[in-house]
């Protein structure tokens, strides 16, 4: 079933212009030189660990604070704008400076005791480890061989000894 728009002039005209001047002005809305910015995060999981990745250039490791508290990892940091910079030389800014804040909810399956962050080339990276009990264990299957009863097999093959003709090619 195709649904089909009636086109009204008017009416599409005018949404598409308040669409265009929102679009326009929306950059003006933010503050250019300062104000708070979030950092984009990765998460991804695997057997042994939970791992956040924070894009965070530009911040100093001691401008970093991170935290466990009730099962809740908190990450805050400041990024500090240029000082010794005139503000009228500028032509444009476009990086955001100032402060931000990340909270995450962990599972009761991650080892707040042995959580570990490093930062290398503007990337921050969490690593939580999970509890022991938490990760998986692999579980073997063995497989049984079949058992022979008094000339038959589980299957109920007769299995029945050969016999010395049997056994033995005849020799001409």
């Amino acid at each position: 079933m195709t649904i089909t728009r009636r086109f009204v002039p008017v009416h599409d005209a005018t949404a598409l212009q308040n669409r265009l001047l929102n679009s326009l002005f929306q950059d003006f809305a933010r503050p250019q030189s300062s104000g708070s910015f979030v950092p984009a995060v990765d998460v991804y999981e695997d057997a042994n660990k939970i791992v956040l990745t924070l894009e965070t250039p530009g911040i100093a490791p001691e401008n970093l604070n991170i935290r466990v508290e009730n099962n809740t990892l908190s990450i805050e940091g400041e990024r500090k704008a240029h000082t010794d910079l005139k503000q009228e030389n500028f032509h444009r800014i476009e990086r955001r400076f100032g402060t931000f804040a990340r909270s995450f909810t962990l599972p009761q399956t991650v080892d707040t005791e042995q959580v570990n962050a490093h930062s290398e080339f503007g990337v921050l990276t969490v690593e939580l480890p999970k509890k022991a009990a938490a990760q998986p264990k692999q579980i073997k299957v063995s497989v049984a061989a079949p058992v022979v009863e008094q000339g038959k097999t589980v299957e109920g093959e007769a299995n029945q000894p050969a016999t010395d003709a049997e056994a033995k090619p005849a020799q001409a």
